[in-house]
């Protein structure tokens, strides 16, 4: 009876894992990942506060001279953006609501001030349909 039970609970984390949905990686990096890396008008650019470890999206650091993250530096802020996203949820996002005008949808808070005023805005509604379109 145990091993039933373990290999029940073992099928079922199978099964769950395997059907959560997936966020594209090569949309990210062509649509989501530029957004980033974009200066706004009286914003600092994303990757400035949030390189290294100091909140909880953190990017990689651009080498000197970068412009852009190679193919495996952009793999692994692909896996940290995917903490601060809810797929299931989307508006639930980290992602979405700290940069987000709170009179848009977004949080009470962001350090880094509002980079989005609406969610009309083409790089936030971006990085939205990224996340709706997980499969």
């Amino acid at each position: 009876m145990k091993t039933f039970t373990v290999g029940l609970i073992i099928a079922t984390a199978v099964v769950a894992q395997t059907s959560a949905p997936q966020l594209d990686f090569e949309t990210y990096r062509t649509k989501v990942e530029p957004v980033f890396l974009k200066k706004r008008p009286t914003h600092a650019r994303c990757i400035v506060c949030h390189e290294g470890t100091r909140t909880a999206l953190q990017l990689l650091p651009l080498d000197n001279g970068q412009t852009t993250w190679t193919l495996e530096q952009s793999r692994k802020n692909f896996e940290a953006v995917q903490r601060v996203v809810n797929v299931k949820n989307p508006m639930a996002s980290p992602l979405l609501k700290h940069p987000l005008a709170q009179e848009a949808g977004g949080d009470d808070f962001h350090s880094g001030g509002r980079q989005f005023t609406s969610q009309s805005d083409a790089e936030w509604k971006a990085m939205a349909d990224w996340i709706k379109g997980a499969k």
